[in-house]
């Protein structure tokens, strides 16, 4: 598995700020729906879920948000990048500007968390983190996104 093989090229956003987690997932919401056709509450209601169990942002500026749905028949991702860093309650209390967001069906089992530890790999890079921190055009990030994971797996 790949980031190429979760992410596509319409799945990246550059966004000013957003005023807190909530209204972050709103605008993951709003790109599954445009990208995956998923319907918005549910995605909203599977991620404030999955967050109430603890905070996915594992440091560093960045959060990996991830949850299960119905209906879904492979694993999927978003990325979001922020301008303007966003308290995250992240382990090591730093606010989140990188967000990779996954979606997985139901009964994924493994595959969900195969996904994860690809993109957390990729996102624990300190020089991928710079180069998409760098950049605002979401083709040279999705090309950073996915020339980084293809060097790892080569």
């Amino acid at each position: 598995m790949t980031i190429r093989d979760i992410l596509p090229a319409a799945g990246i956003k550059v966004i000013a700020a957003a005023s807190s987690k909530k209204r972050m997932f709103h605008d993951l919401a709003d790109m599954a729906e445009t990208c995956f056709g998923m319907e918005q509450s549910i995605v909203i209601d599977a991620l404030l879920e999955r967050e109430s169990l603890g905070p996915t942002g594992v440091g560093h500026g960045v959060a990996l948000p991830h949850a299960r749905l119905p209906g879904l028949h492979q694993v999927c991702g978003l990325f979001l990048r922020m301008k303007k860093p966003l308290d995250f309650d992240s382990v090591d209390r730093l606010p989140v500007d990188l967000v990779f967001a996954l979606f997985a069906p139901e009964k994924a089992g493994v595959i969900h968390l195969k996904a994860l530890a690809l993109v957390s790999r990729t996102l624990r890079n300190e020089g991928i983190c710079n180069k998409l921190r760098a950049n605002e055009n979401t083709n040279t990030i999705y090309t950073i996104l996915t020339e980084a994971n293809a060097a790892q797996v080569a």
